[in-house]
Parts: structure tokens; sequence; C-alpha cells
């Protein structure tokens, strides 16, 4: 895998709990770099990652993010705990921001609008805010090894990262309500039965792999046309409207969209015969 790429705007101060590369053109892997600690996140990196994400979206080299977590046991096994009891107060005083999650949730994707897709490479435990992360992203692949879950409520708490309304949303209630309130977790057989992911990869080892050449077929695509599509998508998963969705998106994008190079680029190969040449998004 590439480790570098000539990008146009600054990436945010490297932090070792997170590793950036790029395995292929316009495709950054971001991977959770905690193996010891099931790569659960303290609070720190999820503004970390928030800001990792903020970047992603106006960096024009870059065109879909791939998360993934170091180690062979775990994806994300949610909020740091060891780390949740150990806080000094007076470091809360100072920066209380450092007691919550950004805007954009959990690990900066679990609530994130956003403006580019992520697509979840789950390699092992999917837990807590981990799961909220899936659940956020675009689209999954997970290993066979992968095992998804809400145990919040067990020890006391609640998936509070925004996992819950879109678990609802996919799933239905009575489902969401057993794997948030009776500990019931889902294996990769299982999450791909439920539509919660896109694919069980062959094997563990090529879990990251097989997402990355998702990663890679989107990214072939007019990086104008997937913000749009992805919009639309996303606007009506939120609204549940099919028509208030359609309404808002067209409103918002059609001009730019139509108008804009990569649409007379993609409809002048098509005529000519050619793979099309795309441009960084404008929109």
């Amino acid at each position: 895998m590439s480790s570098s790429i000539k990008t146009e705007f600054p990436s945010p101060p490297s932090d070792p709990s997170i590793l950036l590369s790029y395995p292929t053109p316009f495709v950054l892997l971001v991977t959770i770099n905690r193996p010891r600690q099931m790569n659960s996140i303290p609070f720190p990196v999820h503004w970390h990652l928030h800001r990792i994400f903020d970047w992603f979206d106006r960096e024009p080299t870059l065109r879909v993010a791939v998360i993934t977590g170091a180690g062979p046991k775990a994806f994300c096994a949610g909020q740091d705990l060891i780390e949740l009891g150990k806080r000094d107060p007076k470091v809360l005083e100072e920066k209380p921001y450092l007691a919550m999650h950004p805007s954009s949730g959990f690990g900066g994707i679990s609530r994130r609008v956003g403006k580019k897709p992520i697509i979840a490479a789950v390699n092992g435990f999917a837990l807590g805010g981990g799961f909220e992360i899936v659940l956020n992203c675009d689209m999954t692949v997970a290993s066979p090894t992968a095992t998804f879950g809400l145990p919040e409520s067990l020890r006391g708490i609640y998936a509070g990262a925004g996992g819950l309304p879109r678990l609802v949303r996919n799933i239905g209630l009575p489902l969401a309500s057993e794997i948030s309130m009776a500990g019931r977790t889902l294996s990769a057989s299982e999450a791909l039965r439920l539509n919660l992911i896109n694919h069980v990869s062959k094997s563990q080892d090529s879990c990251v792999a097989e997402a990355v050449e998702l990663a890679k077929r989107v990214a072939e695509i007019s990086p104008d046309a997937i913000i749009v599509t992805r919009a639309a998508l996303r606007v009506t998963w939120e609204t549940a409207s099919v028509e208030r969705g359609y309404q808002l998106v067209d409103e918002r994008f059609r001009k730019g969209l139509m108008g804009g190079e990569n649409a007379r680029e993609g409809l002048a190969a098509f005529a000519e015969k050619r793979k099309p040449v795309w441009k960084a998004s404008k929109l």
C-alpha cells in the first residue's frame, strides 16, 4: 500500500492512534491503531478523527475513505472506558470538549453528514461506538470473524452516539430492541442477511483489501456524481420521505452537477466510446 500522496490541503497533525495511508489513487485508508485496547477510542482521538474527515471532504485528491482497525481482533470495541475513568477534572475544566464527542459523533463518523463516502472494513469486533460507526458508514465489508453489538445497556449506559435511530431505521424496532436492550450480538452472516453490511470478505486477512477494491470502484466514477448520489440517498434516509428527499437534493445540486466539467466529460466520453477523465469536484 502506498504510504504517501501529494495533497493540496495539509492533513491534520499526526496521532499514533490513527494511521493514514493511500492504498490506491483517490482512496484514503484510516486505521484505528490501538490494538492493545481493542481499538477503543478515547475522547481526544474522536476529535482527531473529526478533523481527519473534515480534511478528507475538502481535499480534492481524495474521493473515498476506508476505515478499519489494527490487529486481528477488533475493528473498534467502542469508547475507551479506562480513559473515561482516569480523566483529570482540571483538564476537563480547561478543555470541556474532551468530555464529549464532536458534532460528527463517535470516531468522527457516527453522526457525520459529510460530503464523500466512507466504507467500513470490519476486521473483528464492532461493539458499542464501533458498531455506531458502521451504522453510519456508506458501505461495509466485514470479515467472517466480525461481531456486531451494542452492549451499553449491560453496563448501565446507552448507545448515545446516534446508532439507535439508525439501527431502527435499517432493521426495524423489534430486532433493534433485542440488540440494544438484551445484549444480542450479530455475526457477519447475520448482519449480511439483515442488510446491515454489503459483503462478507473471503477471509479476515482479505477484509481491508476487499474494502479498498470496493472504494476503488467508487473512486473511478465521477466525484460530482458520487457526491450528489450520496446526498440523495442520505437525505431520503434521514427524512423518510421519498419525494422530499428528491426535492432537497435536486434543488441543491442539479444546476452545479449538470453544468459542471464532469457531466460534460462523462457524456462526451460515452459518445466517443472512451474512458472518462474526471476532474476534482467543485461541488
